[in-house]
C-alpha cells in the first residue's frame, strides 16, 4: 500500500507490531522520552509529508500520559504535512466519563483529540455509544463480537446448549445480539450498586440450570461485576461459567477476585496489554483482533466500506 505510515505509541507496542505485520508494512520510526519535569517529548523519525498516517495507542496504563503522547504525536505529523491522520485506539479513555451531572470527561478527550489535528478515529466497543456524537471527525466503532462468536464456537465444545448472560442491564443488547447468533438463550443479572465500582445486590432473570453459563460485557476493571455474577450463576446450577470482555483492565484486586471464583475461563482481547496478568492468572485466556483492526486501516485507507468488519472476521 503506498503513502501510507503506521506508528505506535508505547503504550501497546506488541499490538502495533502485529497490525503492521498484518499489513506488511514496517512500523514507522518514533522516539518517546521524558524530561526531567517529566514533559513528554515525541520525535517522528521520518517524513510523513502527503502520507496518509495511523497512530495506534490504547486507553491503558499510564492513561494520562499515554494519552498526552498520542495528541503530541497526531500534532507532530499534522504540523509535519501529513495528509490525513487516524489515530488507532482500541480502548477509548474516559469512557465510563459521559454521564449527566457529572464532567463528561469522553466528550473532552473528543475534543481534545479534534483540536491536536485526528482526521478519523479508529476504536473498539466504546463503552457508551454515545462518544461516537462528541465527535465532528468520522469515528468507526469496531465490534470484537465476530471475534468473540469465533472463539465461542472453536473452544466451548457444548456451545449449542449454552446461555449468553449479561452482568447488568446495560449490556443486554450485547448479549442478545450474541444469543440470536447463536441461536441460543439469554438470561440478565440486575444489580443495585451503592457506589460506582461496589456493587450492592444481584437478582438473576432466566434460567441457567445445568448449563454452560457465558459471562460477557465490553470492560472489567476491578471485576467485582464478573465475580458477583459468576457466583450467582453457580450457586444457581450453571455447570460452568465462562467471562468474555473486550477491555480487560484488571485493576486492583481483579486478579485475585478471579483466581477466587469457579470460572472456567476469562477471556479478554487483546485491545489492552495482557501478558503480564496471565503470568498470575491461569484462567486468563487471549482473543487476537489486530486483524480486525488492521483490516479497518486497509480498507479506510483505501477509501472501502468498513460495515463487512461488523459481522466477520477477516480472514
Amino acid at each position: 500500500m503506498p503513502n501510507i505510515k503506521i506508528f505506535s505509541g508505547s503504550s501497546h507496542q506488541e499490538l502495533s507490531q502485529k497490525i503492521a505485520d498484518r499489513l506488511g508494512l514496517e512500523l514507522g520510526k518514533v522516539v518517546t522520552k521524558k524530561f526531567n519535569n517529566q514533559e513528554t517529548c515525541v520525535e517522528i523519525g521520518e517524513s510523513v509529508r502527503g502520507e496518509d498516517v495511523y497512530i495506534v495507542q490504547s486507553g491503558c496504563g499510564e492513561i494520562n500520559d499515554n494519552l498526552m503522547e498520542l495528541l503530541i504525536m497526531i500534532n507532530a505529523c499534522k504540523t509535519a504535512s501529513a495528509s490525513r491522520v487516524t489515530a488507532v485506539i482500541p480502548c477509548f479513555p474516559y469512557a465510563r466519563q459521559a454521564k449527566s451531572q457529572a464532567p463528561i470527561s469522553a466528550k473532552l478527550v473528543a475534543n481534545m483529540l479534534s483540536v491536536a489535528g485526528a482526521d478519523n478515529i479508529i476504536t473498539m466497543d466504546l463503552h457508551a455509544s454515545q462518544i461516537q456524537g462528541f465527535f465532528d471527525i468520522p469515528v468507526d466503532n469496531l465490534y470484537a463480537e465476530p471475534a468473540v462468536l469465533k472463539w465461542i464456537r472453536e473452544n466451548i465444545s457444548e456451545w449449542r446448549n449454552c446461555i449468553i448472560v449479561s452482568p447488568d442491564a446495560g449490556g443486554a443488547k450485547r448479549v442478545t445480539s450474541i444469543a440470536d447468533r447463536l441461536n441460543v438463550d439469554f438470561a440478565l443479572i440486575h444489580k443495585g450498586r451503592k457506589k460506582t465500582s461496589e456493587v450492592d445486590r444481584m437478582m438473576l432473570v432466566g434460567d441457567v440450570k445445568d448449563r454452560v453459563a457465558i459471562l460477557v460485557d465490553d470492560m472489567a476493571d476491578t471485576c467485582g461485576t464478573i465475580c458477583h455474577a459468576a457466583d450467582k450463576l453457580l450457586s444457581a446450577g450453571a455447570t460452568r461459567v465462562y467471562a468474555i470482555l473486550t477491555h480487560g483492565i484488571f485493576s486492583g484486586p481483579a486478579i485475585s477476585r478471579i483466581n477466587n471464583i469457579g470460572f472456567e475461563a476469562v477471556v479478554a482481547t487483546n485491545t489492552i496489554p495482557q501478558e503480564e496478568k496471565m503470568k498470575h492468572c491461569s484462567k486468563i485466556q487471549v482473543i487476537d483482533i489486530s486483524m480486525i483492526l488492521a483490516e479497518a486501516i486497509r480498507r479506510t485507507h483505501n477509501g472501502e466500506s468498513i460495515s463487512y468488519l461488523f459481522s466477520h472476521v477477516p480472514l
